[in-house]
């Protein structure tokens, strides 16, 4: 293998491990928050606000996040670029090597030949059929030397043109990861700050806390019922629509974690992309590029499989499941739960599968 070779592939590999490392959970980072006097229950008005602060944070976390796995899907791309490039220039290599060698023997030819060039034998020649020979063999000579000639400067150009491809693809590579490093630095300190609030209410507060995330849970879900939109909704599920819902549902209970894909945790898009490429379509891995890619569908023609999109960022994303329920990662700290569909403010719908029909 010759250093080009192991010079690029190294790079390559090097710059893909350092990518992927930084998938692992790194340091958090909080900002101060007062401590509330010992043995002091908040009010409700306090613990609401506490809620919304907590909603704001959490939701701040998942667009981070949706920045994270963009970055994350890029970097895997340009690694496998990187890499093919590396393949084509080891292969533009050899095949650069192989000219040589034959431009080579074509020379030592010429040297055993005392020199001459083709056309001064043939002139010299006394046989009228030698003569005629010997004109086709020039002949065929001038073309294979000028074959020759265009094959090595060809693959010499092809050799530069994939060295500057790799070039830039290792920039592209390299800002990528930046762009990640940031987004988990953005996550680590939303989550870390959610925590830290959390971790400083009594229990009883922790309590009431989860108590009124689960009222305005329900009032949201009530609003919606009341429109009377689930009425409207009758859509059956397509046979790949059937396989998503019956993966999501089968991870209920598994932890939310951001940027994961499975089997044991997940973020938000991470299962629902997981959930579909089970059922044999691949899509995309953000909620923000589900929200871009995916045919949208009006919510009264929605049907299980679909999935609906929430806030007006897109940085949240569940499956629809049927009667007015979905299956979702909701957050950090809670874990894959069925819930109402009406529980947050939907953006819109999208729908996977590309077939009208159902089962």
């Amino acid at each position: 293998m010759g250093t080009g070779k192991r010079g690029l592939i190294a790079t390559a590999v090097a710059v893909v491990c350092a990518v992927t490392v930084l998938a692992a959970p790194g340091t958090a980072f909080a900002n101060p928050t007062p401590s509330p006097t010992p043995g002091a229950v908040a009010p409700a008005k306090d613990l609401e606000a506490v809620r919304k602060k907590l909603d704001r944070l959490y939701r701040a976390a998942g667009r981070a996040t949706d920045e994270y796995n963009a970055a994350d899907e890029k970097a895997d791309k340009q690694s496998a670029e990187v890499v093919a490039l590396a393949k084509k220039i080891v292969k533009g290599q050899d095949e650069l090597r192989k000219l040589k060698d034959r431009a080579g023997a074509a020379a030592a030819a010429q040297y055993r030949g005392g020199g001459l060039p083709p056309e001064a034998h043939l002139v010299l020649s006394d046989d009228p059929q030698d003569f005629l020979d010997g004109a086709g063999r020039v002949r065929e000579g001038h073309h294979a030397t000028k074959g020759l000639l265009g094959e090595l400067t060809r693959t010499q150009e092809d050799l530069e043109q994939y060295a500057k491809d790799a070039s830039a693809q290792l920039q592209k590579l390299e800002a990528g990861r930046k762009a990640k490093a940031a987004a988990q630095k953005k996550i680590e300190k939303q989550i870390a700050q959610a925590e830290k609030l959390e971790s400083e209410l009594q229990k009883e507060e922790q309590e009431r806390l989860a108590e009124l995330e689960k009222e305005a849970a329900d009032k949201a879900q009530t609003a919606w019922l009341d429109s009377g939109i689930l009425e409207e909704i009758d859509g059956k599920a397509s046979a790949q629509g059937k396989k998503a819902v019956k993966y999501a549902t089968a991870q209920i209970g598994k932890p939310y974690q951001w940027g994961a894909e499975g089997p044991r945790t997940y973020d938000c898009s991470g299962l629902t992309s997981q959930a579909w490429i089970s059922a044999g379509r691949g899509i995309p891995r953000t909620s923000q590029e589900q929200w871009k890619r995916l045919r949208h569908i009006d919510i009264q023609d929605m049907r299980p499989g679909d999935l609906i999109i929430y806030f007006a960022d897109a940085s949240h994303v569940a499956m629809y499941i049927g009667d007015g329920a979905i299956v979702h990662a909701p957050r950090p700290g809670r874990t894959v739960t069925i819930a109402g569909a009406g529980t947050m403010p939907i953006l819109g719908v999208v729908r996977p599968d590309a077939g009208a029909g159902a089962n």
